[in-house]
């Protein structure tokens, strides 16, 4: 009923491949019969409609063909994946999860009934009107973790019109909201989604030639490891045409870099939240930080310099937190932009803005400056207290050359000089030997 759109793209590309996972071509037809048999088996389980299920999984077989059997039988779903795994347990608790459904590496599932009865009213409207629905939880890198809770059914609407099929990589994890659109993106147009044991520059790459990926959807601190392990050299990335890039600011040094060693691939800002989905995107070149975006499903606007929008596909609210909804019904999503007739240029959170003496730093502009430095591998930027100015800019930064500290400070003085007005060069630095992102590959700025 939910998915019958993309059950008839299953029969109409039957023999067609759906899904590589583990080296393996599973067909549209095979994932059919998945599909049908985590039907019967949630059926001999007793699931019933309004469940709210905890799902633990990454991208398989296993994994799709049973989220859609969820939807199909009306359960609410909480996504995890291992980019969460420190935080199971209390995504759990705050979602009232009823059922824990978790896939071993062998793309085996167990089913775990939990002691638990859920009763947030927003469960609540989604019974009523017998819907499925799904949850998903923000990074929390900027705060604690939201609960945001979706009717399964608008967000599903706009992957019932046709588009290109494509053969794209399943790179956004499981329990993000970019992974799901390329997840449904892709099977309810009968393309190929590629999956990868191994989020790496080199694994990555490798897949785009073994199994001839047109579509690589990523993060901006992806593309840059990408960059600097060179794994590129070591594959043919001929059939790859696209690559969008969203979940954080990009660096603009980064993209023109890519850009220059790739001229053949389009690049794509995308734009979505956990709250709202995804919305639809278009740059104003594959070198360019200004993008367009909405949709037939969206509506968008520009109050005091943040973005807000109104969409059909947006969350019924949050489990954990306040409504983030304006009086008249916009989501605000906290970022500031800049705007150029219909094209914006997301400069950042408002929660990262750093204020110097009344002037505003945006951490994604320095670090844009910085990793252009010879040597710099990763760097990220935040504040600290600072009893004159308020606040101050520093950097943590990763550095592929063995430099001191006061080495590295006098040079980055130095190059900053020139491209930065003195309040946004940094006033401390952090040498780390470690890498600065998550499992979600999105930069983690400290304070």
């Amino acid at each position: 009923m939910f998915i019958d759109f993309m059950l008839e793209q299953f029969k109409q590309n039957f023999n067609k491949e759906a899904l590589i996972w583990h080296n393996e071509a599973y067909l549209y037809g095979r994932m059919l019969d998945l599909f049908e048999n985590w039907k019967l088996e949630l059926a001999k389980e007793n699931l019933p409609a309004g469940s709210v299920v905890a799902f633990e999984a990454d991208f398989s077989p296993s994994s799709v063909a049973l989220l859609l059997a969820l939807i199909e039988s009306e359960c609410i779903i909480a996504l995890l994946s291992k980019a969460v795994k420190e935080k199971k347990a209390e995504f759990c608790e705050v979602a009232e999860a009823e059922y824990l459904i978790s896939l071993n590496p062998d793309d085996q599932i167990s089913i775990i009934k939990q002691n638990k009865k859920a009763t947030h009213k927003i469960y609540s409207k989604l019974r009523h009107i017998g819907h499925p629905g799904v949850i998903l939880f923000s990074s929390g890198s900027t705060g604690k973790s939201k609960a945001a809770v979706h009717d399964f059914v608008p967000l599903l609407e706009k992957f019932k019109r046709p588009r290109h099929a494509k053969r794209t990589i399943a790179f956004l994890l499981f329990d993000h909201i970019g992974g799901l659109n390329t997840m449904f993106y892709t099977l309810a147009n009968g393309g190929c989604l590629v999956t990868v044991q191994e989020r790496s520059p080199a694994s990555v790459c490798s897949a785009i030639e073994n199994y001839q990926v047109q579509t690589l959807p990523t993060s901006p601190t992806f593309i840059n490891l990408m960059i600097l392990s060179e794994a590129y050299k070591e594959c043919n990335l001929e059939s790859l045409e696209l690559v969008t890039y969203g979940t954080e600011v990009m660096p603009e040094t980064t993209l023109r870099k890519f850009h220059c060693l790739f001229p053949h691939i389009r690049l794509l800002q995308t734009y979505g939240l956990s709250e709202v989905g995804i919305l639809r995107s278009k740059s104003k070149s594959s070198d360019s930080l200004w993008v367009k975006v909405g949709g037939e499903e969206f509506q968008t606007r520009v109050r005091n310099g943040m973005l807000e929008i109104k969409a059909q596909s947006a969350m019924l609210g949050y489990l954990n937190a306040p409504s983030p909804y304006t009086e008249d019904g916009w989501f605000m999503t906290q970022d500031e932009v800049e705007v150029d007739g219909d094209y914006i240029k997301i400069l950042g959170r408002t929660s990262e803005v750093i204020n110097v003496g009344g002037e505003k730093v945006f951490p994604a502009e320095v670090e844009s400056i910085i990793q252009l430095m010879e040597g710099v591998a990763e760097v990220a930027v935040s504040s600290e207290f600072n009893p004159i100015t308020g606040q101050m800019v520093k950097a943590f930064v990763k550095l592929s050359t063995p430099e001191t500290i006061k080495e590295f400070r006098i040079r980055l003085l130095q190059f900053c000089k020139d491209k930065l007005p003195g309040y946004k060069i940094p006033q401390k630095l952090v040498l780390v030997d470690h890498w600065m992102h998550n499992d979600r590959f999105k930069k983690m700025r400290r304070s």
